[in-house]
């Protein structure tokens, strides 16, 4: 009885997912080095809302410049809609990421087609780059890379 509970309860916990997207943020190496804020989205090919994934900034400062005020150098994502997502949002927003590969999980309530992803980045006293690859529903593997400010981007089923 405890074996079967046990699997009921990790099978509830674990979270469907579409596919998970890995986003490397190269190390650069510069006298003065300040991690990138990111933005990951998605925007359906046949049009339609662009729909935040991740971003990833200054959460902690506060005060006159607080760190959500430098988020309009991602230029393009703020365009398609991130001025007008209240952060912090859950589950979305989070703190800048240091040079690696980080995982973000895709929505599993993705409805079947085509999109585009698109990673952009910026960096204070350093460049901008916006890297956009086709995304498939159900997911297929995909592989772009940046040449600056971001890496490989990684596309994997489940």
């Amino acid at each position: 009885m405890k074996t079967s509970l046990a699997i009921a309860v990790s099978v509830i916990a674990a979270p469907a997912s579409a596919g998970t997207v890995t986003v490397t943020i190269p190390r650069i190496d510069v006298a003065e080095y300040h991690v990138p804020y990111v933005a990951v989205w998605i925007e359906p090919k046949a049009g339609g809302p662009a729909r935040t994934l991740a971003v990833w900034y200054d959460v902690d400062k506060r005060g006159a410049e607080p760190g959500t005020k430098w988020l309009a150098d991602l230029r393009t994502w703020w365009r398609k809609g991130g001025r007008s997502l209240k952060l912090p949002a859950d589950g979305i927003s989070g703190a800048t990421r240091a040079p690696g590969a980080h995982r973000i999980v895709l929505p599993s309530n993705l409805k079947p087609g085509s999109y585009t992803l698109f990673v952009e980045a910026s960096r204070e006293d350093g460049g901008r780059e916006l890297v956009s690859m086709p995304l498939d529903v159900p997911v297929r593997a995909a592989r772009a890379a940046g040449k600056t400010e971001l890496g490989a981007i990684v596309v994997k089923t489940r």
